[in-house]
């Protein structure tokens, strides 16, 4: 009886570090696919965009197979720019989830990596939301590829939030209309060791990052110090 309780007890506690590791690995992808994209400004994200964007969502290696509609979903995070006007720092990320099944997942079968940007307040507000449709909660738009690239068209302007994919190794905009985003509060609660929301921990910023975290936030904070 003694033997199987330290059993019980050893896998209590071998559980939350499981989770921790699995939550830190989904930090380290994140932090891998913004850094490639962000080292090919030429055929990546516009820098202009980039500075004008309020929160980064990236989802790291989506895979087609996995989606089945309110049943699988992709995992990734979200981090916000802080502090009065939003010219502080990037705020420790929460982790996020992307369900449904739009156009969007039907590149291939290959892992697709998503990467997008949050470009005003009302974007922030909704994706801070519950759970939020794309396309019908807030509106989205493929995004523009490339530092030359004009992003001053009517729907990169009047979007809430920009998109793009990355598979095979061709970067490219992408709408997700039709798809939901939501805060992922179990593996949260794995990363931060309690009960919190995306809101509690990106906008009200109620906890401070991870070690884990710090590779990306240091690159975002280097690559796009101030919104404009």
């Amino acid at each position: 009886m003694k033997r199987y309780l330290i059993a019980a007890l050893c896998l209590c506690f071998a559980i939350p570090t499981l989770a921790q590791e699995k939550e830190d690995q989904r930090l380290q992808d994140s932090y891998t696919v913004m850094k490639e994209i962000l080292g090919t400004p030429d055929k990546g994200i516009p820098t202009d965009l980039l500075d004008k964007s309020e929160c980064v969502v990236v989802f790291p290696s989506v895979k087609k197979a996995a989606f089945v509609v309110g049943a699988s979903y992709g995992r990734g995070v979200i981090t916000c720019r802080s502090g009065q006007d939003l010219r502080g720092p990037w705020s420790a990320p929460a982790m996020f989830a992307l369900e449904g099944g739009s156009v969007g997942f039907q590149i291939g079968g290959q892992a697709t990596d998503f990467v997008l940007l949050v470009m005003n307040e009302s974007g922030a507000n909704s994706v801070m939301s519950s759970k939020v449709k794309l396309g019908a909660d807030a509106s989205i738009a493929a995004g523009p590829v490339g530092r030359t690239t004009s992003a001053e068209t009517d729907v990169v302007m009047k979007a809430e939030i920009l998109s793009w994919s990355r598979a095979r190794g061709i970067f490219a905009g992408i709408s997700l209309a039709g798809s939901t985003l939501r805060s992922d509060n179990g593996a949260n609660k794995a990363v931060y060791g309690k009960e919190l929301t995306a809101k509690e921990i990106v906008r009200e910023g109620k906890v401070q990052p991870t070690e884990a975290a710090k590779p990306l936030l240091d690159l975002l904070n280097k690559t796009t110090p101030k919104h404009t």
